[in-house]
């Protein structure tokens, strides 16, 4: 029974890091996507 113990503990310990990085990456990906949007909008120039 220790056993399963341990590979359960393992298992959190494994989503627990893979939660993480998947916030990580949301977090870039929202970054990235307003640093495009706001670079975007400073190069257009108003016609005239």
């Amino acid at each position: 029974m220790a056993d399963d113990s341990n590979r359960d503990e393992a298992s959190e310990q494994r989503s627990k890091k893979l939660v993480k990085a998947g916030v990580a990456v949301g977090i870039g990906s929202a970054a990235i996507v307003a640093a495009l949007l706001y670079a975007s909008k400073i190069k257009k120039r108003p016609r005239r």
